[in-house]
C-alpha cells in the first residue's frame, strides 16, 4: 500500500520568520484583552458615564480597525509586508504613549483617541500578518496554519487580562467605594481618587508603548521572506472579483458578526457577575471567569486546529457555531452561577472561528487576497458596534443596575445576550453553506 506524504503546515525553511510573525498575533491579543475590562474601569472611575458612553472604549478601538484596513491593504499592495508591520507597530506605540497626555488632561475623549490610533496600528499588523501566514507555506494547509499563529493571540489575551486585573481593577481607588459613598466624597476627594485613578489606566499602556517599540527593532532588524506572487491585476479587477466571490462576501459578514460576538461576551461579563453579585449576595470577581474562558479559548483552538487535519474546516465551523448559541442560550435562561458558566463556554466554540473564517473566505484566491484581507479585518468594526447595542439593552433600567425582568423572569444582564445568540447563529450558518457548497 503506498503512503501518502503529508505535507507539513510550517515548512522548515519558513520557520524562524513564521515565529517571528506569530509573535505579532501575541501583541495584539495584549491590547484587545487589557482594553476589554476597560469599560468597566472607565464606569467605575467616571460614574456619571451611561453603559452606551462606557461601551464607546469598544467602538473607538475597534472603529481603527474598520477606517485603516483599506489604507493598509493599499500600503502593502504598494511597498511590502514588512513596511506595513513596521508602520502598524509605529502607530500601535504612538496610540499608547498618548495615554500619558490623556491622564494628565483626564479627559475621556483623549483616551478614545488614543485608542482609536492603537487599532489604527492594530489594522495594519492584521492586514499584513494574517495573508502572510496564509502565503508562508503550501495552500492546502494555509488554514490550518493560520489557526496554528492565531493560537498565540489567546496568549497575548490572557497577558492583558491579567494586567488589566492585577494593576488596573485591583488597583483602583473608585472601587474601594459603593456607588453612594463615591458619590459622597467632597470635591477634592473627587478629583484626588480620579487623578490616580487614570493615571493608573494608563501605566500599562504606557509600558505596552515600549514593548511595542522593543519588538518593532527586533523586526526592522529580521529578514521577512518574499513570498511567492500572483500576477499581478489592477486594483478595480481586485475588487470585481471580489464582488462577485459569494463566498468571500458572506464571510466578511460572518466576520463581523463574530467579532461583535466576541467582544460583547468578553466586555460584558464584568456586568454580568457584577449583577448576580448585586443580586445574589456572592462576591465573584469578573476577571477569574474572564481569564477561564480565555483558557477554554486557547484549549479550544487547539483542539480544533488538529481536529482541521480529518475534519473539513467548514464543518468545524458548523458545529462550533451551534455549540456558541446552545451556550448563549444558557447564558440568558439561567440563573447565577449555572449562567454565568454557560457565559463563559461560549468560548470554546468562538475560538476557532476568526481564522477559520478568514481562511474559508480568502480561500483559492490570488493577488486579489491582499485587498480581500482589508474586508475581512474591516468587519473587525463588529466589535465596535454591537457592544453599543448590548450596551443600549443594559440601559434600560438607568445607566446602573435595576430589576428590570424581560418576560417577567430574565433579567435585561442576561437578556442582553440575546445579540451574541444571533451572531454565533450567523457564523453557524455561514459554516453550513461553505460546507454543502464544498459537498457538492
Amino acid at each position: 500500500m503506498r503512503m501518502t506524504k503529508k505535507i507539513p503546515v510550517v515548512k522548515k525553511e519558513l520557520l524562524f520568520p513564521f515565529i517571528i510573525i506569530t509573535s505579532l498575533f501575541a501583541l495584539w491579543g495584549i491590547a484587545n484583552d487589557l482594553t476589554n475590562p476597560m469599560v468597566s474601569a472607565f464606569k467605575k472611575v467616571m460614574p456619571e458615564l451611561t453603559n452606551v458612553q462606557a461601551s464607546l472604549v469598544q467602538f473607538a478601538f475597534y472603529f481603527g480597525y474598520f477606517f485603516m484596513a483599506l489604507p493598509a491593504a493599499l500600503f502593502i499592495r504598494k511597498y511590502s509586508y514588512k513596511s506595513g508591520i513596521i508602520l502598524g507597530l509605529s502607530l500601535y506605540a504612538i496610540g499608547a504613549f498618548l495615554f500619558y497626555p490623556a491622564a494628565a488632561n483626564e479627559e475621556f475623549n483623549y483616551f478614545l483617541v488614543s485608542l482609536w490610533v492603537i487599532t489604527c496600528g492594530l489594522a495594519f499588523l492584521e492586514t499584513t500578518s494574517n495573508p502572510l501566514i496564509l502565503a508562508l507555506g503550501d495552500k492546502e494547509t494555509a488554514t490550518q496554519r493560520l489557526n496554528l499563529a492565531q493560537a498565540f493571540n489567546p496568549i497575548g489575551s490572557l497577558t492583558g487580562m491579567i494586567i488589566a486585573q492585577v494593576f488596573v481593577i485591583g488597583a483602583l481607588r473608585s472601587d474601594d467605594y459603593t456607588t453612594e459613598a463615591y458619590n459622597a466624597l467632597s470635591s477634592d476627594e473627587l478629583a484626588a481618587v480620579r487623578e490616580n485613578d487614570l493615571g493608573i489606566i494608563s501605566v500599562p499602556y504606557i509600558a505596552l508603548g515600549v514593548l511595542v517599540l522593543i519588538i518593532m527593532g527586533i523586526i526592522i532588524a529580521t529578514k521577512i521572506p518574499k513570498t511567492a506572487e500572483e500576477d499581478k491585476m489592477s486594483l478595480s479587477e481586485s475588487f470585481n472579483k471580489l464582488k462577485k466571490n459569494k463566498n468571500y462576501l458572506f464571510g466578511v459578514i460572518a466576520q463581523a458578526f463574530y467579532v461583535g460576538a466576541q467582544i460583547m461576551c468578553w466586555t460584558y461579563i464584568f456586568q454580568y457577575v457584577d449583577n448576580i453579585n448585586d443580586s445574589l449576595g456572592t462576591d465573584y470577581t469578573a476577571t477569574y471567569f474572564n481569564v477561564a474562558a480565555m483558557i477554554l479559548f486557547l484549549v479550544g483552538r487547539w483542539i480544533g486546529t488538529a481536529l482541521m487535519r480529518s475534519i473539513n474546516p467548514s464543518k468545524i465551523l458548523m458545529l462550533f457555531g451551534i455549540g456558541g448559541v446552545i451556550m448563549s442560550f444558557g447564558a440568558i435562561i439561567l440563573s447565577g452561577l449555572p449562567g454565568l458558566l454557560s457565559l463563559v463556554a461560549i468560548s470554546v466554540f468562538m475560538s476557532i472561528m476568526f481564522p477559520t473564517i478568514y481562511g474559508i473566505a480568502l480561500k483559492d484566491m490570488g493577488d486579489e487576497a491582499k485587498i480581500g484581507s482589508a474586508g475581512l479585518v474591516m468587519a473587525i468594526v463588529g466589535g465596535a458596534l454591537m457592544p453599543v447595542i448590548q450596551g443600549s439593552i443594559l440601559d434600560w433600567g438607568g445607566s446602573g443596575f435595576s430589576d428590570i425582568m424581560v418576560f417577567g423572569f430574565i433579567p435585561e444582564v442576561n437578556f442582553s445576550f440575546i445579540l451574541p445568540l444571533i451572531c454565533l447563529a450567523v457564523v453557524a450558518f455561514y459554516g453550513f453553506i461553505t460546507f454543502k457548497r464544498q459537498s457538492n
